[in-house]
């Protein structure tokens, strides 16, 4: 028989069981509230410091720079990625402690520390400042294994300049270098880590264009510097790329006939002034700029008596000697003053009172016309034709025609060069001599004329229109100007007389009795017009010529002519043209007319204009 508990007994065993749970809960709520004293209270100090070090940071991010292309899309400047060390300045508590424990683990330069301690106070704090670049494998795995002791210390991933082309086409490309602290002042974007800056070429003309925009990178960090993770990224802007007018493959085969020889050579398109190669021999190691020169190199390069780092097509200044013939002949036929059929007979020598002035041929030409005196360069010839048209009308139709002028290419300081006149004789306190005109006659005397101007004077005598130079073909998807013919006026000059000067310059090269036989094209079908052109660099006397056999070849390198040479082609439809200089190369018959008639042949042969790239571009190095 079932036995029922009283209810009074029941009640009492409940409320035992209730005692104990809430006991249990009570324990239970006190070491809750214990252990929440301990973190909120005791060690909340502790943790708020953790919580703070575990962060959100920003960081600006550099853009890749644009690529620099030639006229086919081969890269003539690019981008490499590389390793480096930043330093966070704003999430290390003593920069100068980390960085000595940054010494210990990789070296760096009395030189290096103070760029940076410099930087650290320069720079906003929110700008990662630069401490070591091109680190490699190991330096990189060092740094790792240290982060706990290197607060604000990160490995990032940054960009070189590339230079596939080296000193072939470093004074046209030009090079990048660590901005200025006056550069950095006036823009503090420059500050960033990996920025570089356009010192010379396209880099510093487009320098704006190629730099990009730069972007943003928002980051977990841990108290040691550690990134936990990325939460965002808003990758910078890459400058456009930028597409030049050269064409990397006849640049190669311009320096292979130059070879070790100190010279420069300008290659234009006759119908719209795209300059398809400018040749600088020798050159420079454009990515030495970067990493940084050392004293060694710079005074190498400063001391060579060839001039590496002058950019030559542009900024050499030279004595155009012979090939300033056609100048003066047309300046006199627009003037009135020279008919193509006039006869100038040449015993030799020309009198102007005391004075005697030689022509090169020491027996003389004889009885000359315009056409055979171009032909054989006859000096005599043109002493008198300069005398007949002045200096003022040679220097304005030289102006006309380029020389003397301050030309719009794409390089920086590219220098306006001399023609001189009595106006500017008198504005530097001097009389002008009629000596003065007609040394001036064969391209001596006070005249300064660069390649490029060389290059762009031949353009216009053989397409009769005012060409401009230029080096940029597009920026992005955008052409720029200057694409076809009909972009340039016609010259003012009769197209008669300039028929006349092209005859003569074609029998230079063509005919027998002209000075550039070495010059003629063995292409079937197509021949170049040209002048030859000898520059004195140093004087020799009327004694020394007629009572020593005097030779110039027998002179040290420094005191010989320059040889230059001057061409177009085809004769009977001018596509390109040429201006080449040979530093001190005596003779411009015997060195310079080879060495133009090879780039022709080759220019002619490839036709950069036309035709898509031989296997020599598709071969050059990415």
């Amino acid at each position: 028989m079932r036995r029922f508990r009283n209810p009074r007994e029941i009640r009492a065993t409940f409320t035992r069981r209730a005692a104990l749970i809430g006991a249990a809960e009570l324990a239970g709520f006190a070491l809750l509230a214990g252990r929440l004293y301990q973190v909120q209270v005791r060690q909340g100090h502790h943790f708020a410091r953790l919580v703070r070090g575990n962060r959100i940071t920003s960081r600006l991010i550099a853009p890749n720079r644009g690529l620099i292309l030639d006229r086919f899309g081969v890269t003539l400047a690019g981008n490499r990625q590389n390793w480096r060390a930043l330093l966070m300045v704003e999430e290390t508590a003593n920069a100068t402690a980390t960085l000595d424990r940054f010494q210990q683990v990789l070296p760096l330069t009395a030189e290096e520390r103070a760029h940076i301690d410099r930087a650290i106070v320069r720079h906003q704090r929110f700008i990662p400042v630069l401490v070591k670049d091109f680190l490699d494998w190991d330096e990189m795995a060092a740094l790792e294994a240290n982060t706990p002791e290197l607060p604000g210390i990160v490995i990032d991933i940054g960009t070189t300049r590339l230079y596939p082309f080296g000193a072939g086409l470093a004074h046209q490309i030009g090079y990048v270098a660590p901005p200025n602290p006056r550069e950095v002042a006036a823009d503090p974007l420059l500050a960033l880590p990996g920025i570089r800056v356009g010192r010379a070429g396209i880099e510093q003309v487009h320098e704006a264009t190629l730099r990009g925009r730069p972007g943003q990178l928002r980051l977990e960090v841990s108290p040691v510097g550690r990134v936990v993770r990325e939460l965002d990224r808003q990758d910078g802007i890459p400058g456009p790329d930028i597409t030049l007018t050269l064409d990397a493959a006849l640049q190669q085969s311009v320096l292979g006939h130059i070879a070790d020889q100190s010279a420069s050579a300008v290659v234009m398109d006759c119908t719209n002034g795209e300059v398809l190669a400018m040749a600088s021999n020798p050159g420079f190691d454009p990515t030495l700029f970067d990493s940084g020169v050392s004293q060694a190199q710079w005074h190498a390069w400063v001391t060579d008596p060839r001039t590496p780092l002058v950019n030559k097509p542009c900024a050499g200044l030279y004595a155009p000697g012979s090939t300033f013939k056609p100048a003066v002949a047309l300046a006199a036929l627009e003037a009135g003053t020279l008919h193509p059929t006039d006869i100038v007979t040449c015993p030799g020598y020309y009198d102007v009172g005391n004075a005697r002035f030689h022509c090169w041929k020491k027996g003389g030409h004889g009885p000359l016309n315009l056409r055979g005196a171009i032909a054989q360069s006859c000096d005599v010839f043109f002493y008198e034709t300069a005398r007949r048209a002045g200096m003022d009308h040679i220097a304005a139709l030289a102006h006309t025609l380029g020389l003397g002028v301050k030309l719009p290419i794409e390089q920086p300081n590219v220098p306006a060069g001399l023609i001189p006149t009595p106006e500017w004789r008198r504005r530097h306190g001097h009389h002008w001599n009629l000596g003065d005109t007609i040394v001036a006659g064969i391209g001596q005397g006070y005249i300064q004329v660069t390649p490029l101007q060389l290059a762009t004077y031949v353009a216009r005598i053989a397409s009769g229109r005012a060409i401009q130079p230029h080096l940029t073909r597009a920026i992005g998807p955008t052409m720029q100007p200057g694409a076809a013919a009909t972009d340039w006026p016609a010259l003012p000059t009769s197209d008669t007389f300039l028929k006349e000067i092209r005859a003569g310059m074609w029998s230079v090269v063509n005919q027998p009795g002209g000075t550039a036989p070495l010059a003629r094209l063995d292409l079937p079908g197509v021949t170049m017009a040209g002048k030859t052109g000898s520059a004195q660099v140093r004087r020799v006397s009327r004694w020394v010529r007629e009572h020593t056999n005097f030779d110039s070849a027998n002179l040290p390198w420094q005191f010989r002519p320059h040889a230059l040479f001057i061409a177009f082609a085809p004769y009977d439809a001018p596509r390109y043209a040429l201006g080449l200089v040979i530093e001190h190369g005596n003779e411009g018959p015997q060195t310079a007319a080879p060495i133009a008639r090879a780039i022709m042949t080759d220019t002619l042969t490839r036709d950069p204009a036309n035709r898509p790239p031989s296997r020599l571009a598709a071969n050059i190095p990415p």
